[in-house]
């Protein structure tokens, strides 16, 4: 999803694929083997040479005993290769505050466009948050 009020673009995305379930049905932290090789694959994606022109990153933030760590580490690497073209990582903002995002995307003053990261939960809250009318519903299953 994208929103193009007046400014640069922000793309919403959801984090990288959550490792099986821990046998107790609690889920595990950090990201599957198939959600590591999503983050690596967003450098190229939306990296440099890609054809969008990310100027920004907005990943929820972790909780301090590894939970909610997903959104940020699916953004890490992207990061991690844009922080040498001045590309900024933001992930101070907590999983519910959705104004918060706004107030960061709505802050940003930079020359790239926007990329969010976070639960896809919270997805629709980010969106509506930014001015988005007729933002989708993130299916569970994806």
């Amino acid at each position: 999803m994208t929103s193009q009020a007046q400014g640069p673009t922000t793309y919403l995305i959801r984090h990288g694929e959550k490792p099986d379930k821990l046998p107790n049905g609690k889920d595990q932290d950090g990201l599957s083997t198939l959600g590591v090789d999503r983050s690596q694959a967003l450098v190229k994606v939306f990296g440099r040479e890609s054809k969008y022109n990310i100027g920004y990153i907005i990943a929820q933030h972790p909780k301090d005993d590894g939970g909610q760590d997903r959104p940020y580490l699916t953004m890490r690497p992207l990061a991690k290769s844009l922080k040498p073209d001045g590309v900024d990582f933001n992930h101070t903002v907590h999983r519910d505050d959705a104004s918060g995002v706004a107030q960061a995307v709505q802050s940003y003053t930079g020359l790239g466009d926007v990329l969010v990261c976070w639960e896809h939960h919270r997805l629709g809250d980010i969106a509506k948050a930014i001015g988005v009318t007729d933002a989708p519903e993130y299916p569970e299953d994806r």
